[in-house]
């Protein structure tokens, strides 16, 4: 019989920061996933970066970024809709939609951004959330 699996998220990344090579490609494709992974929010811009919740990208002004990002998604065909947009928006196969071992249910893809960066979209299987985003706000002094 398999163990059931909690998954605890928002409590260890405050921010991932991606340095990028050509910030229009970039904010493009970004643009499509997030789009495809049922982001609502519009990026927020500014002359050499853009950022929507805990991703940061910006322009680098000398070395890139080489890292791996595993966005969640709602189900396998927001996974599917993912690879398909990341695809189309200059990214680049690098595990087409599907079961992998890492445990029962893990459904993912994995595609390579326009910098290299290996960006996965998961479905870890049916579950319920205890909430559907953290909202932080300034303590009042």
């Amino acid at each position: 019989m398999a163990m059931a699996m909690e998954f605890h998220r928002g409590r260890l990344i405050d921010h991932v920061h991606l340095r990028v090579a050509d910030l229009n490609a970039s904010k493009r494709f970004y643009q499509a996933v997030l789009t495809a992974l049922g982001m609502p929010e519009a990026l927020v811009e500014g002359p050499d970066f853009f950022y929507v919740d805990e991703l940061y990208v910006n322009a680098a002004d000398d070395y890139v970024t080489r890292v791996h990002v595993a966005f969640q998604a709602k189900d396998r065909a927001m996974v599917e809709a993912f690879y398909k947009a990341a695809l189309g928006a200059g990214g680049s196969d690098h595990g087409a939609p599907g079961e992998r071992p890492y445990h029962p249910g893990y459904y993912a893809a994995f595609v390579i951004d326009p910098d290299g960066n290996n960006i996965e979209a998961v479905f870890h299987g049916p579950f319920t959330r205890s909430a559907d985003d953290v909202v932080i706000r300034p303590a009042a002094a």
